[in-house]
């Protein structure tokens, strides 16, 4: 069964908080990028972790190998139990990563590809079977595929095997829940769940698609 993960793009701690409470029974996981945590602090993982569902900092890490590697030591220190890093930064970079998460007991995904339609000028094609090459060498957990190109994302898993992808884009930005759910291991829903007039009945929606 595809997992559900919530995109939690929210502002506010507040904001983040209430949703996550209606949402979290049909939620496999919580990922929390740079609009929430700047507005609140790291230390969202921990009021988050009361909902019992491993949080994912997408934070797409990309940086020099050291700066990497303090950058996922701070995300694991707060509680959260996966990364996200850019994979063009090269594999020293993504290798301190992978080892930070790993020695924490987490998770590293590694993006191949993003979901706009602009990630195709640098990220898409051959560039990102290099990237989903060099996620299986440094040893991560898996990968970001864009749920709006289902057909890379089947050439994609031709690549990496038995790792996990996980797969924005569904809903706000065109994928397709049914289309994408069955090709991966996670199915990241963000602006059409929270922004929702009833999140708990739209993340219940997903939480069905991704049954079938």
């Amino acid at each position: 069964m595809t997992e559900l993960i919530l995109a939690l793009d929210v502002l506010t701690r507040d904001e983040a908080v209430e949703i996550a409470e209606k949402t979290a029974p049909y939620l496999d996981a919580i990922k929390i990028g740079y609009p929430l945590v700047l507005g609140s602090g790291l230390s969202i993982a921990r009021e988050l972790s009361h909902f019992g569902l491993p949080l994912i900092a997408d934070f797409k890490v990309a940086d020099i190998p050291n700066t990497s590697r303090l950058i996922a030591e701070h995300v694991f220190e707060a509680g959260f139990s996966g990364i996200i890093t850019q994979g063009f930064t090269g594999s020293d970079s993504v290798t301190a990563s992978v080892e930070a998460a790993h020695d924490a007991g987490g998770e590293c995904y590694v993006v191949t590809e993003m979901s706009h339609p602009g990630a195709l000028e640098f990220l898409g094609g051959e560039n990102g079977v290099k990237l989903a090459k060099l996620a299986v060498d440094c040893k991560a957990d898996g990968i970001i595929a864009p749920a709006t190109r289902p057909e890379t994302v089947k050439k994609l898993r031709g690549v990496i095997g038995n790792l996990k992808i996980l797969s924005p884009g569904v809903g706000a930005q065109g994928g397709s829940a049914e289309e994408i759910a069955p090709l991966i291991d996670g199915m990241i829903v963000g602006r059409s769940i929270y922004t929702s007039d009833d999140p708990q009945a739209a993340a219940a929606k997903y939480a069905f698609v991704r049954k079938l």
